[in-house]
């Protein structure tokens, strides 16, 4: 039930070979993700903005056990309904704006799945190498797909201190879908690319000579 299972599904971006990953994500099936792989994360996650991490970071508790958990970069738009919450969009948040706080919280709660938009630093990546964590990459600009992709609201914590858009909302997914961008052996897709694109440059500008 838990942990990876290789299997095929439709997904945002057409049939492909995807890793199903069930809250909660185990060190041991984190760390055999490789950058490239497709994900479909499943199960509990929270949000998570700049205040939620600065409190982290400072040294605040966790209302909830961040351990083998997930957080998402992502200020959800909810609408009240008479039951609770509802999603109306759930897009991801620039990763980078929680570069100065993510590598102690990771060391701090445990955190095994960052889920986000455009990659993080050195930082980052060098504390999910060193204690199982993967980052991940999920679409910018479905946010209103990607709501649909949650099924039920279990609670808010921080709504009071931080408002709606910085809360931390604990949420059940059902293939939230992403690739993994930065895995626990050190390698970076951004990384990759970049190297990759620099490669191309230097032949391309060595044919023009």
């Amino acid at each position: 039930m838990f942990g990876p299972a290789l299997r095929t599904r439709k997904s945002l971006n057409g049939w492909v070979n995807m890793t199903s990953l069930t809250y909660p994500f185990t060190e041991s099936a984190i760390r055999t993700l490789s950058v490239g792989d497709a994900v479909s994360l499943n199960g509990l996650i929270y949000t998570g903005r700049d205040r939620l991490h600065k409190f982290l970071f400072d040294g605040g508790e966790s209302p909830v056990d961040l351990h083998d958990g997930a957080i998402y970069h992502c200020g959800p738009v909810m609408a009240k309904t008479g039951r609770g919450w509802r999603v109306v969009a759930a897009g991801p948040t620039t990763s980078l704006r929680e570069e100065p706080y993510m590598a102690r919280i990771i060391e701090r709660c445990g955190v095994r799945v960052i889920i986000g938009k455009g990659g993080m630093g050195r930082a980052t990546a060098e504390a999910c190498q060193r204690l199982g964590c993967v980052y991940v990459q999920v679409v910018g600009g479905a946010a209103v797909l990607l709501g649909q992709r949650v099924t039920a609201v279990r609670g808010v914590h921080f709504m009071d201190d931080f408002g709606a858009a910085e809360a931390m909302w604990a949420l059940d997914v059902e293939h939230i879908e992403g690739v993994v961008a930065m895995d626990a052996q050190g390698r970076s897709l951004y990384d990759e690319v970049a190297t990759a694109s620099r490669m191309q440059l230097t032949r391309l500008l060595a044919l023009r000579g």
